[in-house]
């Protein structure tokens, strides 16, 4: 049984929130992050671990998920949801990732914020 793609490793580790044990990235690794009001770049998987290990760091499941490849790897988008603190939250990831001999070598990620279900209800009832 061959073992999962990088892709895959790296959606279980955002799912499960054990970024810690995730090993999809090459030691070299970039990040290219936009987030709400902000972009920032990481370098190494150490520091793309660092970063990620804040994003998702409860157990969440994906209400949507869309995998696309491309020529060099593959576009992963989809809607997360967790439960922080007592309160459930979403968030909207679109990640560009570049995978090279199984590890993802690039990830250009844009985010769309994290929104506590107070925000996202009213998001729901703008949505009229």
């Amino acid at each position: 049984m061959s073992q999962p793609s990088a892709v895959d490793r790296f959606l279980e580790a955002v799912c499960s929130g054990r970024i810690d044990e995730c090993d999809a990235w090459a030691p070299n690794a970039t990040l290219d992050a936009t987030v709400p009001n902000w972009r920032f770049h990481r370098a190494g998987a150490d520091q793309i671990r660092d970063t990620y290990r804040g994003w998702f760091a409860d157990p969440g499941a994906f209400e949507q998920l869309r995998r696309e490849p491309t020529s060099k790897g593959e576009v992963v988008d989809y809607t997360l949801s967790w439960t922080e603190g007592g309160i459930p939250h979403a968030a909207h990831h679109t990640h560009l990732l570049d995978v090279v001999d199984d590890q993802i070598v690039a990830d250009v990620v844009l985010c769309g914020g994290r929104w506590p279900a107070s925000l996202l209800a009213e998001m729901e009832a703008a949505d009229v």
